[in-house]
């Protein structure tokens, strides 16, 4: 189940989760703790550890931050030498504590937990099937379809259930999953969620994003290829082929908003890469300017790029308030609106009589350019030209980001005119699909089907 789509105060498309296993190392548990504090960015709606603890499992997870969900203390007192971990933002399944990552649960071969980043586009047709056969559903989330697959009888290990499941999966997924004695990971045979692996202190960690292994002081091994499943035990680590990779099709969306800048994902260096696409944007619309400004913070390294093509003045005009509370849920638009100017306010003196380019990294319904276009001209600001360092999303997205559907995004709604009276800008200019592509690289095979509605995994069944 999504949330309302007037229920969501931003104008971003959200990510749906981060996963973290790490094994090989003494209070595991504790490694995963800080390495969920580098995937924050990935989910804010709850936290989850699960590590073995001798003969036991044990979950620890609540809802909000990780540091609300789940304190350090508790996961300090937690021996182990293996765990993972997850962050969530909920696209399907409501924002609860039941639907709170890892699931876990006991079955023929012991125990499990699993945490799980994507969406799925066939489990209702499997969830009806197994009901039938008698399975229990306890959550709304899609996940749990995996924990029933992953713990059917009949196979000898979780990697022959996992190398099965994946020939039934359609979907986006980048997963791991704990029994007593192992980590499995696996990504999608187009890999369209992010993981990479790691090795430290004699032992290893795979993750959605390889900023956490700066935090383990780890050294980065490689990603996960499409359709791989890769093993982490305490003595070393194994990979095999789960299903034939297909391409790789990674959601293009992490390099141009989710990815945390320090990361490199696929061998592409996130903050070059963001770079690169302010470069190329000015090389497309070249405006005349007098300061370049980002919208904090995801517009930062496009707007440096775009100052360094054109040799306009670059300046932190607009200031964001990092101490505020989370203003994730709004019920109205007037609240929605007052948190915009709650988390930015506007440097005048960066802005007062001049002609201003504010660069963001992508637009979906308006409302949130609109209001910063109004609050940079009411401290006299010349001219407003808001440059987007994406093409127009146009078309929804089925594989685990929460966008608004068609009709509530404004590039498939508007016209480039339209979009430039609704948010009252002088100008509003998108990069272009060859422009995204270019900037990213050619080496690494993306998925643009928000830009283009072409969908490499398909849709729902």
């Amino acid at each position: 189940m999504r949330m309302n789509e007037s229920e969501r105060w931003s104008d971003k498309p959200e990510e749906s989760c981060g996963v973290v296993g790490i094994a090989g190392v003494q209070a595991a548990a504790s490694y995963v703790w800080y390495a969920l504090q580098a995937l924050q960015h990935r989910g804010q709606e709850s936290a989850g550890i699960a590590t073995v603890k001798g003969d036991d499992m044990v979950v620890a997870k609540g809802m909000g931050l990780v540091s609300e969900a789940i304190s350090l203390s508790r996961v300090r007192g937690i021996s182990g030498d293996m765990a993972i971990g997850h962050v969530r933002y909920s696209t399907v399944g409501a924002s609860s504590l039941e639907n709170a990552q890892p699931l876990s649960g006991k079955y023929l071969r012991g125990s499990l937990a699993l945490a799980h980043n994507g969406q799925l586009l066939n489990t209702d047709a499997i969830r009806r099937k197994m009901m039938l056969e008698g399975a229990l559903f306890q959550a709304q989330t899609d996940s749990e379809v995996l924990t029933h697959l992953l713990a059917r009888p009949g196979f000898g290990s979780i990697e022959e259930a996992m190398a099965q499941a994946m020939t039934e999966l359609k979907g986006s997924y980048s997963l791991v999953a704990l029994d007593m004695d192992r980590i499995v990971a696996a990504r999608d045979p187009y890999g369209n969620k992010p993981l990479c692996l790691g090795a430290f202190k004699g032992g290893w960690a795979v993750a959605s994003e390889s900023c956490v292994l700066d935090v383990l002081d780890a050294r980065w091994i490689r990603d996960v290829e499409p359709g791989e499943i890769v093993t982490l035990t305490p003595s070393g680590i194994r990979s095999v082929q789960g299903v034939k990779a297909e391409r790789l099709a990674l959601c293009a969306f992490e390099y141009v908003y989710f990815a945390r800048p320090d990361s490199v994902i696929d061998g592409v260096s996130v903050m070059e890469s963001r770079n690169r696409m302010g470069r190329i944007l000015y090389e497309e619309y070249p405006v005349d300017a007098d300061v370049v400004i980002p919208v904090p913070d995801s517009g930062i390294a496009g707007a440096l790029g775009y100052a360094h093509a054109s040799g306009i003045s670059f300046d932190m005009g607009l200031v964001k308030n990092r101490f505020v509370g989370r203003t994730f849920i709004k019920p109205s638009q007037a609240e929605r609106l007052q948190a915009v100017q709650l988390k930015l306010s506007v440097c005048g003196s960066s802005v007062e009589g001049k002609k201003v380019v504010l660069v963001d990294d992508s637009i979906v319904r308006g409302t949130t350019s609109r209001q910063l276009i109004r609050m940079v001209r009411a401290h006299g600001a010349k001219e407003v030209h808001l440059m987007v360092a994406s093409p127009p999303v146009s078309y929804p997205c089925y594989y685990g980001i929460d966008t608004a559907s068609s009709s509530e995004l404004i590039a498939a709604t508007h016209t480039r005119k339209a979009i430039r009276e609704f948010i009252d800008a002088d100008s509003v200019c998108h990069l272009s699909l060859t422009g995204l592509r270019k900037s990213i690289g050619e080496s690494v095979g993306v998925c643009a089907a928000c830009f283009d509605g072409s969908y490499p995994l398909g849709f729902k069944e």
